[in-house]
């Protein structure tokens, strides 16, 4: 028997633990393969809403927000750049030194979730590669226009969207939902609108959180 799985994939393509996050679950269910009917969306969250079009260098941002000091986030760089390599995900920590503002880039995924099945993973999948492994900035224009196109999307639409302000109340809306639903941290992994799964969990925890929901519904 097949159980149909909805999840709602709850993250910033700026967050590392989110591209861990996923690179996981995909492993789980892989692994889980024709007994669920999955069907995933990418719903957009913000880690810093107020970002300037500049950025922020990335320490300076980190060590005002957290508290931490340059040796806890040389630590915390290394655990995420080793947690990414047991998933087959590249950090390339040295390519990236600034934090961006990333809300043109939750508009183009959602209008990518409308241009036909896989398409709005895939344009997930390479603005985490964008930003973590090329150390590019995923609020420019030129940058998220490439990206579209190497994902195959049609790039004269993308171009619309971005020099518009197509589907910026669509993603605060939803980005409102999330928040009155009580998730304030990424990843959040919601499955049939109503078990949450939070953080870049291992694949086996996925796997086996994923099967207790799956009889549960059986």
């Amino acid at each position: 028997m097949t159980t149909p799985l909805k999840i709602d994939f709850v993250s910033d393509v700026s967050c590392p633990w989110c591209a861990i996050g996923l690179k996981s679950l995909d492993r789980a269910l892989a692994n889980l393969g024709d007994e669920a009917a999955v069907s995933m969306h990418f719903q957009p969250f913000e880690l810093n809403p107020d970002m300037g079009p500049e950025g922020q260098d990335i320490v300076e941002h980190l060590t005002g927000k957290y508290g931490s000091t340059p040796s806890q986030q040389d630590q915390a760089r290394e655990m995420i750049r080793a947690r990414g390599a047991e998933v087959g995900f590249d950090f390339a920590m040295g390519k990236r030194s600034r934090i961006y503002n990333t809300f043109d880039a939750h508009r183009l995924l959602h209008w990518a979730e409308t241009e036909g099945e896989g398409k709005q993973k895939a344009l997930k999948e390479a603005l985490f590669g964008a930003y973590f492994t090329k150390g590019d900035d995923p609020s420019s224009h030129d940058v998220l226009l490439r990206v579209a196109g190497e994902v195959g999307l049609d790039t004269g639409v993308a171009a619309e969207v971005l020099q518009s302000n197509q589907y910026a109340d669509e993603v605060r809306e939803r980005e409102q939902f999330f928040q009155r639903h009580g998730i304030n941290s990424v990843p959040a992994v919601i499955i049939n609108e109503r078990h949450l799964i939070s953080g870049g969990q291992p694949a086996e925890v996925f796997e086996k959180a994923l099967r207790e929901i799956m009889a549960q519904a059986a």
